[in-house]
């Protein structure tokens, strides 16, 4: 698969820099950020701490002065860039680190054309945005590990991650009725496609805002689903088939 060429665009307004590393590793984990860049009025006290960060993870600090009082003039100045990015056509998709609703149209324009258009921000990012976006990421998931298949077998872990949702009836019934979207005659899903699948449905569904790093441990917390683990051609790698009980 051709590793993407991500254009990774900072509202230093609308972020806290204190899980910057964090949220580079999760953007790697999508693509090479090419262009990193972030945006801010740099003479504001209250970006100060920023400053520290941009040079020890090569961010590019973009200068926009705020000329008028309540406006973020930032936003202009990275939706010009974006733009500029994409008619340049030297990356495959773009990451947009804001909590702010008004790169919206932003994102859609970009998905409009064919790029990927990840989002990272906190929670209380604006339903609009995340929606707008082929993936969403809350930076809140990011700050502690969540739990693995074997962590849910035994004790708690010393850490316990940071829950955003719960596992109610909404969140079962998107898992079920995903499962038998993807069915096969049988009834079996094959997990490998099941989490791409939901993000088309829902771009901020991830298995650790529920406390879980991975999709299968969360799965199976439900207990209403079914495990087939079937042997591949690869000794070492099973594929696993879930299918409702």
């Amino acid at each position: 698969m051709k590793d993407l060429r991500l254009a990774v665009l900072i509202d230093a307004d609308n972020v806290p820099y204190s899980n910057i590393k964090e949220m580079l590793a999760e953007i790697s984990k999508n693509g090479t950020p090419t262009i990193k860049r972030i945006y801010g009025d740099w003479t504001k006290p209250t970006l100060s701490g920023w400053k520290n960060v941009l040079l020890e993870n090569a961010i590019t600090p973009i200068q926009q002065y705020s000329y008028t009082s309540g406006k973020n003039s930032s936003d202009s100045a990275l939706i010009i860039d974006a733009m500029d990015i994409l008619y340049a056509e030297k990356v495959d998709g773009f990451c947009i680190v804001s909590s702010d609703s008004d790169f919206t149209r932003l994102a859609t324009r970009l998905r409009e054309t064919g790029m990927k258009v990840i989002g990272i921000g906190e929670k209380k990012t604006p339903l609009p945005f995340i929606t707008a976006c082929d993936k969403f990421v809350y930076i809140e998931i990011l700050k502690t590990p969540a739990k693995t298949t074997k962590e849910t077998n035994t004790k708690k872990s010393k850490s316990e991650p940071v829950t955003l949702g719960k596992i109610d009836g909404q969140l079962i019934d998107l898992l079920t009725k995903s499962v038998v979207d993807l069915a096969d005659e049988s009834g079996w899903t094959f997990l490998g496609e099941l989490g791409s699948f939901i993000l088309k449905k829902k771009a901020d569904f991830d298995p650790r805002n529920y406390g879980f790093a991975k999709l299968l441990p969360l799965i199976k917390s439900t207990g209403q689903f079914s495990i087939d683990e079937r042997e591949s051609s690869n000794k070492n790698t099973k594929h696993i088939y879930i299918k409702i009980k």
